[in-house]
């Protein structure tokens, strides 16, 4: 959470701007994040970085092209100095991975204080004071039940149970699920189609408007959760397939549209927690992985340790990690985080 000192500063700097420029992670917390700043701001240019969620020297053209007298950063792990020394306007950035050290920006991340992993939409949520059904909906959507969660269940009772006994039943057993799974469904394929997805969901009104269809609008963003879902249900079908004796459940799939690895791999981390999940796009000669793992075991160190000596890369949370590996170092990557996984046993 970020402190009542942060929260006057971050909210002066939204107030006091008339073009702001919002770059966010194109996942259910990021464009949350994004959300909720905007619809209290009514104005500015949202940018989802999609792939690998990292900021270089190339973006900062974006906020010169635009004209934006300021820049807000949520929820992306990674940024180079390069990126903010680049733009030229005062820079806001807020987000709850591996702590950075970077200057000519202000950097709010609760784990450099408390160490604690609270998802960006519960600041942001704290500036605005508005959309609480957003920033609930973001912050279970990756994977933490926050204290908004009572305040949720008392605007929308038949939504969210007031004792839910885990985060895991609201994401995927619960009413909620489904809004969940449309937040990052319509951040799937042509950039044109997202962005008119992300422009409608500034406009929407409530969650039931969505749920019940009640307008041209939500109708639009139910076609495309239909749509994208038949896909997931099948890949989900043939990756239940893969799960074997073996500790890790691994599945890959070749699309060049629609990267689905998030979603699939918190699903089946979900329905088998003692496995470690290894979900994996083809795509231009790369696996694009997304990695999981239960409580009892500690990824990311893993997945480091197992990427030496492999062509690749990867980042992110103690359970949840992001990949890219050459093709033909994928079965090394695995046998190595297989025994890296042994060892710690």
């Amino acid at each position: 959470m970020l402190t009542d000192s942060e929260v006057i500063k971050v909210k002066d700097h939204l107030d006091n701007c008339q073009r702001p420029f919002i770059f966010f992670h194109d996942d259910p917390d990021g464009l949350a994040s994004f959300l909720l700043f905007y619809r209290y701001k009514g104005e500015g240019r949202g940018y989802p970085l999609k792939a690998f969620p990292r900021l270089t020297a190339e973006h900062a053209a974006k906020v010169h092209e635009y004209g934006a007298d300021k820049v807000f950063v949520l929820d992306i792990a990674l940024a180079d100095q390069e990126f903010f020394d680049a733009l030229g306007v005062p820079c806001i950035w807020i987000d709850h991975h591996s702590p950075q050290e970077r200057t000519k920006v202000e950097y709010y991340n609760p784990r450099k204080r408390d160490n604690l992993n609270i998802p960006t939409p519960n600041g942001c949520y704290q500036v605005v004071q508005q959309d609480l059904w957003i920033a609930t909906l973001g912050s279970i959507g990756d994977w933490y039940l926050p204290p908004l969660a009572k305040e949720f269940h008392a605007h929308y009772p038949d939504l969210l149970a007031e004792d839910v006994p885990s985060v895991e039943e609201a994401l995927f057993n619960s009413p909620v699920s489904k809004l969940i799974k449309l937040l990052s469904f319509v951040l799937k394929g042509p950039t044109n189609e997202v962005m008119q997805a992300v422009k409608i969901l500034t406009r929407i009104e409530s969650p039931y408007e969505i749920l019940r269809e009640e307008t041209p609008r939500a109708k639009w963003l139910m076609k495309k959760y239909h749509t994208i879902n038949q896909i997931y249900e099948k890949l989900m079908k043939k990756a239940e397939k893969s799960v074997t004796k073996d500790p890790l459940i691994v599945f890959t799939y070749t699309d060049d549209t629609l990267s689905l690895t998030k979603d699939l791999a918190n699903e089946l981390l979900y329905k088998y927690n003692d496995k470690i999940i290894v979900l994996g796009r083809e795509k231009s000669g790369e696996v694009r992985c997304s990695l999981r793992s239960g409580k009892n075991t500690i990824l990311l160190p893993l997945v480091q340790r197992a990427l030496i000596g492999v062509q690749g890369y990867g980042g992110g949370h103690e359970h949840a990690v992001g990949a890219g590996i050459k093709k033909e170092d994928f079965q090394l990557f695995l046998d190595n985080l297989r025994r890296e996984l042994q060892a710690q046993r």
